[in-house]
């Protein structure tokens, strides 16, 4: 069952173009071997390089199941009941002697790497499907039937198994939505054991397995100086789905942006006027998955430059400080959300960074809690605004000071 469940995530990882024929690919090297493959799709190639040049995905996907079908063969051999920690190295031995190719035989020989902090990580396609593939059905399958890992104890060194999986993905920069590849592994389970587990369910499983990741990617990164509370911040933000981030390289893309930015003056100002109107808008009861519906605040008022029916409502009406916050509101907003939708953090960050002095100015000219209740509206549906601006990059509630 466990090998079922493998070979059919390796080849998946492929076909979706996650793991790719070869780690040349999209660094402008590697263009003869892609046009070899093209030329011949369905050619089996008599021995492919370890490093995938040369195959289609096709090919990748038939090399990758192979390998994930035999990886746990070695298991049942005398010489590996003998000694166990000649897994892996006994099967490649034995794949290489009956004439498996080569990228078969390291796959069988490698898929257990990384096993520790030092360890290689594996960057040959065939090796990173089955490894990858191998280590996310471990997690799910666990996970899948309660068995987590508790306190201190972790007797199937699940930790250990999602900080390879990190590692993988890190060092070979792949592109993996883990929510989607973790539900995948936790149905594979479920259809095996024929359970008649509800849909939400192996949700609720995914989510748990997705904590789990975060986590350790927390713990990962602890080790390489990043704060945990900004991994937090854009754990925090939700995509359309109103799914967290779960993509790995995009999220610590987003988070060395980030870190970047707090340490600048305009970053750490910033911060501190997002904490400021965050506080006013959470005792106003405005809080962002319901912005307009808490302390008495229009709706319409979100909107920013639109006419409401609770005025003033334009900046035609709005005095100085509202007006240049509303104006650099119109100006960063789209603008982030079009950095991040480009994954360039930096520009995201630095459209951020011009709200800096009009958030200042703005708590320096005016008074949110005016008296006024039409003016007392506008303004926190302005500070709404600036929230959701900021949100859009990351969940500055989140970071520390």
């Amino acid at each position: 069952d466990k090998v079922e469940r493998v070979a059919k995530l390796a080849r998946w990882l492929v076909e979706e173009g996650i793991v790719k024929p070869s780690p040349l690919q999209g660094r402008g090297l590697g263009v003869g071997s892609v046009n070899q493959a093209q030329r011949q799709p369905d050619k089996p190639h008599p021995n492919p390089s370890p490093e995938g040049e040369g195959l289609s995905v096709a090919q990748l996907a038939d090399l990758a199941e192979q390998a994930a079908r035999l990886c746990k063969a070695d298991l049942v051999t005398e010489m590996v009941g003998e000694f166990p920690e000649l897994q892996g190295l006994m099967g490649g031995y034995y794949a290489r002697a009956e004439g498996l190719p080569d990228a078969v035989a390291d796959a069988i020989r490698d898929h257990y790497k990384p096993v520790g902090q030092g360890d290689d990580v594996p960057t040959a396609p065939v090796t990173v499907a089955v490894s990858l593939a191998d280590k996310i059905d471990t997690i799910s399958a666990f996970f899948g039937i309660g068995q987590k890992p508790t306190g201190s104890k972790d007797p199937f060194a699940l930790r250990r198994a999602a900080l390879g999986i990190i590692e993988l993905i890190t060092a070979n920069g792949l592109r993996l939505g883990l929510t989607k590849a973790v539900r995948g592994a936790l149905a594979n389970r479920a259809g095996q054991a024929s359970d008649s587990e509800p849909t939400h369910r192996l949700d609720l499983s995914a989510i748990e397995v997705l904590d789990f990741f975060a986590d350790r990617l927390k713990v990962q990164q602890r080790e390489a100086g990043i704060r945990h509370d900004l991994i937090d911040a854009v754990f925090a933000v939700r995509n359309a789905d109103d799914e967290s981030e779960d993509d790995l390289v995009r999220l610590l893309a987003r988070v060395h942006a980030l870190l970047a930015f707090v340490a600048t003056p305009d970053g750490t100002n910033l911060l501190a006027g997002y904490k400021r109107a965050a506080n006013i808008l959470k005792k106003e009861g405005v809080v962002p998955a319901q912005a307009g519906t808490g302390g008495g605040l229009d709706e319409s008022l979100l909107q920013g430059g639109q006419r409401s029916p609770v005025e003033p409502g334009t900046t035609d009406d709005a005095e100085p400080a509202e007006a240049t916050l509303i104006a650099a509101l119109d100006v960063a907003a789209p603008a982030a959300q079009a950095a991040v939708a480009a994954e360039d953090f930096a520009g995201a960050m630095a459209a951020l960074a011009t709200l800096r002095a009009p958030i200042d100015a703005f708590f320096d000219g005016v008074m949110v809690n005016d008296p006024d209740q039409k003016k007392r509206a506008f303004r926190l549906a302005m500070l709404a605004r600036f929230r959701d601006a900021v949100h859009s990059v990351a969940d500055f509630s989140k970071i520390e000071g």
